[in-house]
């Protein structure tokens, strides 16, 4: 059964709510004052309501101005792996945002923004608040525990809000106190390099505030899905890793990375090698399938090999605590209409035939109301299957029409600290470690069913061993948002797009051409590259075809297509089966019409790695915020 966090939402909302308001309404922006309130001295009086006002923050990762919508879906897309929402309407906002067709009227880049600083905001009060409270210091032994991992939680939180708006704007105003404590609420961007600095650092004291994942019985919490020290020290590596990567820079307008850059992968290095070191706290789960079809679509937070180390509970069915996680994306069942991200052709035969990421990331099909009956779909329009609706289940009817799933968004999984300490590890000696290609071959081994003869050959140069870990995050975190800004702390977008573009034009000519290797990671196997790949493909229809004892049509992977993903089709259509368009204009309708007329169609370098700042946001700053990056 799911645990969730948020177990009174109502009264979340009014105390840490009214938290916030205590400090600044009555000193600056309310008059009279309002005849019920909660002070700020009587809601961190006491455990219960600082426990409660810190779980507000946490409210602020949720919902659709967050990872349930934006943050998840909205904002990590056109990449290499994944197109955002379809359709050739320039609307505005979703479409424009994917298109990287952006201006600063687009009303996608204001809730999420706002909501960051709203996050802020209650977090400022928190750190500000709690270690003044009596009990931090004469409590008991719980009460002191619990407060200090408040504490914790609430710089770990603040450092998540200001990540999320330095790596979507770059350089943005940083605010370390309540309001009330401000002078002026009208201040300037700050150099994201300064607000790195101040994130590592705040994390660095929060890791030793909150405890394992073990140890939070002690202090008579139960598992579910708040912070502990592991998630502190994942997301410390992550943003070191983005302080020492490239970004695009205000004053010259170009992708650019700081010479001390190798003292922030040796954060990471050292953060990575702190939480390998304690298996007995995290690991990874030996399915890679059942991550998302047990734990995540089963809403089950507590993965037992604690492999996902900083997830965000979604619920409570509203659009403020609650996400759209597989029902904006993800497949079809019955009359839902899923599947607005969409699967790349060139990123689905970036797979290995025997890597099983590539049938639990892409979904090729829908599902009837009986839930095992599928349909397939033409290569044009894969969904992202890792929240497929199918799988629901504890307790939401998939095939109920909703808004809102009470799916949590993962942020963070074991397999990313592997990735992270081999990247760091590389980068720092010139060639990677033994302990560095081990980390690495544990991600692929796991993705080719445990089976080492089928993980490709793990190169020991500098650049071959990069270029093998540009892939592997590529095919590991597929549909998980992060692939856009890997790329980018890479300085690898504007390659990415632009061979990706070349190889759906070759996948999509009269006469298909065959893929290009890319010249920024390790090649597919060469007979993903194929210039004869199948026209078309037919999959089992609900006719009684028995395979092993099984219905093929009942299948929720390749094992619904008769006939070989890498082979020419059949001439003729093979019995109980539908065809489906697949590779090739004449044999898949409107393909340069979805895909190269479409994708990332006004990208431009040393521009579109980076939002403008809302129209509005910027008339109200005074004059203080600036436009930058050519918007």
């Amino acid at each position: 059964m799911k645990i969730k966090i948020y177990p009174q939402l109502t009264k979340l909302a009014v105390i840490a709510g009214i938290a916030s308001c205590a400090l600044v309404s009555c000193k600056k922006f309310i008059s009279p004052e309002p005849v019920s309130s909660f002070s700020q001295q009587f809601v961190f009086s006491n455990l219960p309501y600082a426990k409660a006002a810190v779980i507000g923050v946490y409210n602020n990762l949720s919902g659709q101005n967050s990872y349930g919508l934006y943050y998840s879906m909205y904002y990590p897309y056109d990449t290499d792996e994944m197109m955002g929402a379809g359709g050739n309407t320039q609307d505005g906002e979703r479409r424009d945002l994917a298109r990287y067709n952006i201006t600063s009227t687009n009303g996608g880049i204001s809730a999420a923004y706002a909501n960051n600083y709203s996050g802020i905001e209650r977090a400022n009060i928190c750190i500000e608040q709690i270690p003044q409270m009596a009990l931090y210091s004469s409590g008991s032994a719980i009460e002191k525990g619990e407060l200090r991992r408040l504490y914790g939680e609430a710089l770990t939180l603040r450092a998540q809000f200001y990540f999320d708006l330095v790596k979507v704007w770059g350089d943005v105003p940083a605010q370390w106190l309540p309001s009330a404590e401000m002078p002026t609420l009208f201040i300037p961007k700050t150099d994201r390099d300064t607000i790195y600095n101040r994130l590592l650092n705040d994390l660095k004291t929060a890791e030793d505030l909150v405890p394992w994942r073990t140890e939070i019985a002690t202090l008579g919490d139960a598992a579910d899905e708040r912070i502990t020290k592991v998630a502190v020290k994942a997301l410390r590596a992550r943003i070191a890793l983005f302080r020492g990567g490239y970004s695009l820079r205000r004053v010259s307008n170009a992708m650019e990375r700081r010479a001390d850059y190798k003292t922030y992968y040796t954060i990471a290095r050292d953060e990575c090698a702190d939480i390998m070191a304690r298996r007995d706290q995290h690991t990874l789960n030996a399915s890679y399938k059942a991550l998302w079809q047990t734990y995540v679509c089963g809403r089950n937070a507590n993965e037992p090999n604690g492999e996902f180390l900083f997830q965000i509970a979604e619920g409570g069915n509203t659009g403020t605590t609650d996400g759209r996680i597989g029902v904006y994306n993800g497949t079809k069942v019955g009359q839902s209409s899923n599947g607005s991200l969409s699967i790349l052709p060139t990123y689905y035969y970036s797979f290995d035939s025997t890597d099983v990421r590539r049938d639990v990331t892409a979904a090729p099909y829908e599902t009837k109301n009986d839930l095992v009956s599928r349909t397939g779909h033409a290569i044009t329009n894969i969904p992202d299957g890792k929240f497929r609706r199918e799988w629901w289940s504890n307790p939401v009817n998939p095939t109920l029409a909703t808004l809102q799933s009470g799916i949590n968004w993962i942020l963070i999984r074991f397999s990313d600290v592997l990735l992270m300490y081999a990247e760091a590890d590389n980068e720092l000696n010139g060639a990677p470690s033994q302990a560095a290609i081990s980390a690495v071959n544990e991600v692929s081994k796991r993705a080719h069913g445990g089976n080492q003869a089928l993980v490709p050959a793990i190169p020991t140069d500098y650049t071959g061993f990069f270029k093998y870990l540009v892939r592997e995050r590529y095919l590991e975190f597929g549909g998980e948002g992060i692939r856009k800004y890997d790329l980018i702390r890479w300085n690898l977008l504007t390659a990415a797009i632009a061979e990706t573009k070349v190889n759906l034009a070759n996948m999509g000519a009269a006469v298909p051409l065959a893929m290009n290797a890319p010249s920024y990671m390790a090649s597919p196997a060469p007979y993903c590259l194929s210039a004869t790949l199948p026209q078309f493909m037919y999959y089992w229809t609900t006719l009684p075809t028995v395979y092993n004892g099984s219905n093929l049509n009942t299948y929720d992977d390749s094992r619904i297509w008769a006939n070989s993903l890498y082979k020419p089709a059949p001439t003729t259509t093979p019995a109980n089966t539908t065809k489906v368009n697949w590779v090739g204009v004449q044999g898949t309708s409107g393909f340069n019409a979805v895909y190269t007329n479409l994708f990332a169609f006004a990208f431009k370098p040393n521009h579109s790695e980076l939002y403008p700042i809302y129209i509005n946001q910027i008339n109200a700053s005074a004059g203080v915020l600036t436009q930058d990056y050519n918007y």
